[in-house]
């Protein structure tokens, strides 16, 4: 509703949404209430045909008047955390967040019939993790749970166009499979401009099984270890491995984080390479890629060299500074 709306455009605007049927009857109704000074501007959410003209009125009136609350979703974090961040926002618990982000019917989206439920996916750790689009949201502190999830995961549902659906097809992959190598390629990438290479490695893997049966991204055994484990309620050894792509052949159970767009699109369109390997400098956030094990050795060798030669200057600049205190000190 535009900032300076009167009753009549307000009224329109909800039988143009299919909240009411008749914007007359409510305009009389909020004269006769008294109410028209209260009804504010803003973004409002509704029920289509399912509100009473009290209950429409005292929304108009709250939701607007509810104080806001800003929440930023980096691109690969993961659900656990997105959970926390909306706890830590006042929202609502990470519980109930949780809940209702992997129980909720979202079928409304188009994305969402192509998530995988329990039945076809046991070994899944979350259903909503990979999904929970990063950006920065704007939510009412007194929103609903369920209408925190729908504007996250609604934002998830208008990045992925028809074009990706048909892309999927060509490449003959489920959009499971996307989000999920998507997770992996965000997770690796120091860089946009690293992520259609690492897409390359994995998908010359992929296609290559018989020869490099594992998929080898640390950042799956490292979800393992500091995310699936540290929240899960008993042992689950075969739940461990079928995310660990050091022990699972192909792609993990599901995906290991929230990726961006960049990422997404990396999975898609692949660069055409004859990579199978990469290693990063975690420092430099520089990564070498290479075609055969004897070059990722070297690079492999590189790598440390560079950390090595930083430490020693590190180092070496800190005793320096400590002879530059020591003398001033004399």
């Amino acid at each position: 509703i535009p900032q300076g709306s009167g009753v009549s455009v307000i009224a329109q605007k909800l039988k143009d949404a299919g909240v009411i049927r008749s914007a007359y009857l409510f305009r009389w109704y909020v004269g006769q209430k008294g109410a028209a000074s209260k009804l504010q501007y803003g973004d409002f959410t509704l029920q289509k045909s399912a509100c009473s003209y009290d209950a429409i009125i005292a929304a108009l009136s709250t939701y607007a008047k509810a104080e806001t609350v800003r929440v930023t979703i980096p691109e690969g974090t993961t659900a656990i955390a997105i959970a926390q961040k909306m706890e830590a926002a006042g929202l609502c618990s990470a519980e109930d967040f949780l809940k209702e982000a992997n129980e909720g019917d979202f079928s409304k989206y188009t994305f969402w019939q192509y998530v995988p439920d329990d039945v076809d996916a046991p070994d899944r750790f979350m259903k909503c993790e990979g999904y929970l689009f990063p950006d920065t949201y704007t939510f009412y502190q007194e929103m609903d749970v369920e209408l925190v999830c729908q504007k996250i995961l609604e934002n998830f549902n208008s990045k992925i166009p028809q074009e990706y659906y048909d892309r999927m097809a060509a490449l003959n992959i489920s959009l499971d499979d996307v989000i999920t190598l998507a997770s992996m390629i965000q997770a690796e990438a120091g860089s946009v401009d690293q992520m259609a290479n690492i897409s390359s490695v994995f998908w010359n893997r992929l296609n290559h099984s018989a020869e490099y049966q594992l998929l080898q991204s640390d950042p799956t055994t490292k979800y393992v270890e500091e995310v699936i484990k540290p929240h899960s309620e008993s042992y689950n050894q075969d739940l461990y491995t079928s995310y660990d792509t050091y022990q699972c052949t192909g792609l993990p159970a599901g995906p290991i984080c929230n990726p961006g767009s960049e990422a997404i699109h990396a999975a898609l369109y692949p660069d055409n390479t004859n990579y199978y390997f990469f290693y990063s400098n975690i420092d430099t956030k520089e990564t070498y890629f290479a075609e055969t094990l004897q070059e990722h050795e070297a690079n492999q060798q590189k790598v440390q060299e560079q950390q090595e030669a930083a430490a020693a200057a590190e180092s070496s600049e800190g005793e320096s500074s400590e002879e530059e205190s020591n003398d001033t000190e004399e």
